[in-house]
């Protein structure tokens, strides 16, 4: 069986599935029907591999169990995505449904356009609801510790995680969709349930989760760098489309400036994750406010440096500039998935 035939629907033969997933995610959100979402099935299966995973590990004692943790951790996750993309390749290969079937998939994989609309909710309700309401709102969509915070501190952790997940809800699998179609695309979506479930430095999960966490790290490295280009991409579009009408451009518009790859290249390697700060900083430059700093993890304080402007050149986080943080973000997923998309399309290089 060739690579074609374990990875169907890649760009390379499939022209149209990629920027029709695109708009589909951009413009509707996640696909709204009677049985529940995908990736809800990924984390279920990932449930049931904790308990003998769990036991596994534990059954050397204490001593052993970095050793074991690991391994037990590499094989629930081998397990995951095995499943995953068995699953995947059954459906895009039935006859008749499987077009349709991809398509679903790979609409269903993005996540870009469902997570403007619940950033937009949680802004909501941080402008204008009180404090413990604004924090529960919050933590639908941030691990860290809510329940300290004032407004301010909200507004900037909201900004940190809508332009952290630029990677990791569009551009990451949008790459992975494009090299081997819904079946990479969801064997990676696998990899990242298990880091976002798993991947976490306490005790309860520093073993079980180290394979999941190196697993995502290594998968997004390329999409990381890719999605700060395509913040920079989307400023340079929306600068050379000025001349149009208002109404035909982005509204509100990111007031910040592109300070180079150079130093968005600095600033990123700074944090503790190999990737998360990449698309960051790009966006953190672009709003002309800060992103990143210290930041509280299951009671645990973890330092973290400060990304884009200096302290006395950054404006603080509002509501216009987070909706115009928002605005970049779909403008990023747009120009850079279309350019890649194009990219890939144009090369027609014959990996498979």
């Amino acid at each position: 069986m060739s690579l074609a035939q374990l990875f169907p629907y890649s760009v390379w033969e499939c022209w149209w599935l990629a920027p029709a997933a695109l708009i589909f995610d951009l413009w509707l959100g996640d696909p709204d029907l009677p049985w529940r979402h995908p990736v809800c099935a990924v984390g279920k299966l990932l449930e049931k591999l904790e308990a003998p995973a769990r036991n596994f590990m534990r059954a050397g004692g204490p001593e052993a169990e970095r050793l074991r943790g690991r391994f037990a951790g590499g094989v629930a996750l081998a397990v995951l995505v095995g499943c995953t993309g068995l699953v995947v390749w059954g459906l895009v290969c039935l006859p008749v449904l499987g077009g349709l079937l991809a398509l679903y998939l790979a609409w269903a994989g993005l996540a870009m356009g469902s997570l403007l609309r619940t950033g937009r909710e949680v802004l909501r309700r941080v402008e204008n609801c009180d404090e413990p309401e604004a924090r529960a709102a919050l933590s639908w969509l941030v691990s860290r510790d809510t329940s300290a915070m004032d407004r301010p501190l909200m507004r900037k952790t909201l900004a940190d995680t809508l332009s952290e997940n630029l990677t990791d809800a569009f551009v990451a699998p949008f790459f992975w969709l494009l090299v081997g179609g819904p079946v990479a695309m969801w064997c990676y979506k696998a990899v990242s349930t298990t880091d976002s479930m798993w991947g976490y430095v306490t005790d309860k999960w520093r073993w079980l989760g180290w394979a999941g966490a190196r697993g995502d790290d290594a998968l997004a490295f390329v999409p990381a760098r890719l999605s700060a280009c395509a913040a920079w991409l989307a400023d340079r579009c929306a600068a050379k489309l000025r001349f149009l009408p208002a109404r035909l451009l982005p509204e509100p518009q990111w007031q910040g400036r592109w300070p180079g790859m150079g130093v968005v290249a600095r600033q990123a390697v700074g944090m503790p994750s190999p990737n998360s700060g990449w698309s960051m900083t790009a966006c953190a430059w672009l709003c002309g406010a800060r992103m990143g700093g210290p930041s509280v993890y299951f009671g645990t304080l973890t330092p973290k440096p400060w990304l884009g402007p200096e302290q006395g050149e950054a404006a603080p986080w509002g509501n216009a500039r987070l909706l115009a943080l928002c605005q970049l973000l779909r403008y990023s997923a747009l120009c850079g998935g279309l350019a890649l998309w194009l990219c890939a399309t144009v090369a027609g290089i014959p990996f498979f």
